[in-house]
């Protein structure tokens, strides 16, 4: 991996008013070997113009489709399948990375050539891209992982090696709202290997539209879903107040382990702080 490829992946669905910034994101990372690819699913906002656009003054291959599919997992599949590079991105179109995302990623690799899933820190950003939050994570715990009930690897911070989608994994096509948490927890139980880098690699924007705004409830009851799948505590459990009680203590649990880490590392003394700007 002395000079390895990135593929970016976007899915994207009338996110206009966010996607030339998505866009100029990884236009800004300086390095020359990437590609970026868009899955539309049949925008009917000006999407369409600021990738016609974009695409002619982008200096590396833009590649974009418009039609529609079966959901934002169908596009981000679809997308994984045309990716040619050795490290792969997810952005979705209302997010956007961070300066030097690109080269901390490659670097990060280059040190750590076992590592199949790199995540990094990330911000909140508010629909006018003002940070609200900076996000430091914990290092890799697959217990927190399956049981917190925040997902704290972020697909905005998140990289994977090709060899992951070479032997056979993708997202669950139908799930609509935690398909990021089960492709983590399925990649987890594999034995994959995870790593952390101390370092803000993108940003993550809540915007009025957005799933996460607009379903949280439909967005927890994915994830409790494949939490009970997964884990071995509920595969002879049965179903009902018992249930109910055991995912409580567990998810409890998890989140004592998270935020008593991120207490100790000071994370809560700077979460509040204005991050550098993006441009």
């Amino acid at each position: 991996m002395s000079n390895p490829s990135i593929s970016i992946v976007t899915p994207s669905l009338n996110q206009g008013p966010f996607l030339r910034e998505c866009l100029k994101s990884v236009a800004k990372q300086g390095i020359s070997v990437i590609e970026h690819i868009v899955m539309d699913g049949d925008s009917t906002d000006d999407s369409m113009e600021t990738l016609k656009a974009f695409e002619a003054e982008c200096r590396y291959p833009l590649r974009w489709q418009s039609k529609r599919d079966r959901g934002q997992s169908d596009a981000i599949n679809k997308g994984f399948k045309e990716a040619k590079g050795e490290i792969i991105g997810w952005l979705n179109a209302d997010d956007r990375y961070r300066p030097g995302a690109f080269s901390a990623v490659l670097d990060a690799f280059r040190k750590h050539p076992e590592t199949d899933v790199l995540y990094g820190d990330y911000t909140w950003i508010d629909a006018d891209g003002e940070t609200v939050q900076q996000r430091r994570e914990i290092g890799f715990s697959p217990f927190v992982l399956l049981y917190h009930r925040v997902l704290y690897i972020q697909t905005t911070a998140m990289f994977f090696h090709r060899r992951v989608l070479d032997a056979g994994y993708c997202l669950d096509e139908s799930l609509h709202y935690a398909m990021d948490f089960e492709f983590f927890v399925r990649l987890s139980a594999s034995r994959h290997r995870f790593l952390h880098v101390p370092v803000f690699l993108g940003d993550f924007r809540f915007q009025p539209k957005s799933k996460t705004t607009l379903h949280p409830e439909r967005q927890l009851q994915e994830q409790t879903d494949i939490m009970q799948l997964y884990s071995p505590v509920f595969r002879h459990c049965p179903r009902g107040m018992f249930a109910t009680g055991m995912t409580f203590g567990l998810r409890t649990a998890a989140a004592i382990r998270r935020y008593s880490e991120k207490a100790v590392r000071g994370y809560y003394l700077t979460q509040f702080r204005t991050a550098a700007p993006t441009d």
